[in-house]
Formats: structure tokens, sequence, C-alpha cells
């Protein structure tokens, strides 16, 4: 079985720009290239899952989300990075969804997919539903970035994130994950 990050696009890998349309517009946060690079060295499996609710409440068309996608799969793919797949809702939170995050769903069809064993894997985000996805799921740890909307959630009262890691930016989540992952048996 393999071992995956799953990870929220705007605010955890890319800059947020509320409701992102337009691919030049594309800015990587500070140190995540290099970060996805040495999960996909160390042998995970890279998966974007992302909530695209502006779709859905007409901001913006599904062609003009596929394009900021394919801008950054060709991005990552210069820099020797790698997603397996880029799982997507495009649903408003009101609408019925087959995977809007919270719901683990897109995690349970990479196991299918992709033969990915969650309690290895891992769930990087900036929002609670992005940790809730993976504590639904059986992750073996949901990580908090401050990027995005990290730290507004930080600030809220009321809100137990007692099961997450917490994490400067993508950066420190991928150092936290290497420091606290087993090496894997190439025997």
């Amino acid at each position: 079985m393999n071992r995956a990050v799953f990870l929220d696009r705007d605010g955890t890998i890319i800059v947020e720009k509320h409701y992102l349309r337009d691919p030049a517009q594309v800015e990587w946060i500070d140190g995540a290239l290099a970060g996805l690079k040495r999960l996909g060295s160390a042998g995970f499996l890279l998966f974007i899952v992302t909530n695209q609710s502006g779709i859905g409440r007409r901001f913006y068309t599904e062609r003009e989300m596929h394009s900021v996608n394919q801008k950054i799969g060709n991005l990552a793919a210069a820099a020797g990075v790698a997603f397996k797949k880029i799982y997507y809702a495009t649903e408003a939170p009101e609408m019925p969804s087959y995977g809007r995050k919270p719901s683990p769903q897109f995690l349970l069809d990479a196991i299918r997919d992709y033969q990915v064993s969650l309690a290895r894997s891992y769930m990087i985000g900036d929002k609670l539903s992005d940790l809730q996805c993976g504590w639904n799921a059986g992750v073996r740890k949901s990580i908090l970035v401050k990027t995005g909307y990290g730290q507004k959630l930080l600030q809220q009262k009321n809100i137990d994130l007692s099961r997450a890691e917490i994490a400067e930016n993508l950066a420190a989540a991928v150092d936290w994950i290497l420091q606290n992952t087993e090496t894997p048996s190439f025997q």
C-alpha cells in the first residue's frame, strides 16, 4: 500500500486569491514546491483535494478552474513534482456533493484507485474542513498550516484542534511529516 499526502490547494500550496480563476495569478507559497519535491523523493504520492465552490456559486467556470489546475501541474512538473490526481468538488456549501470536504470521499477513492494506505498518509490544509476530511478518512495526521485561512482558524474560540499538528506553512508541515514517518523498507 502506498503512502500519500493529500493537500488543499488555495492557501496551502498556492497563495489564497479568493476565488482564483486566472492561471496568471497562480503564486506558490514560499517553500511549497521544494517541500512537495521532498515528499515525492521520500516516496509519498501527492494529491490535491480542493473545494471550488466558486463554480457552484457561478463566480467562475469549471474550465477556468481546469486552466488554473493545469498551470499548477505544469509549474510543479517543471520543478520535478508530480501530482497523481487533483480531486475537486464544484458545489457551493449548501448543495449536495459527492466529495466536498469535510467528506472523506476523495481520500477513500484514492484507496481504490492508487492503493493508498490512509493510516500511513497525511492531510494538509488551512481550513477546518481540510482537517475534518483527514480525520473522517482516518489519515495518520491532519496538519493545519498557518498560511491562507489557517491563522484565522487558530484565533477562533470553541474549535478543538488538539488532534491536528500545526505548522507555519507547507514546508514546515513537510519537515514534520518527514521527521515523524517511518522510513520505508526496501527489502
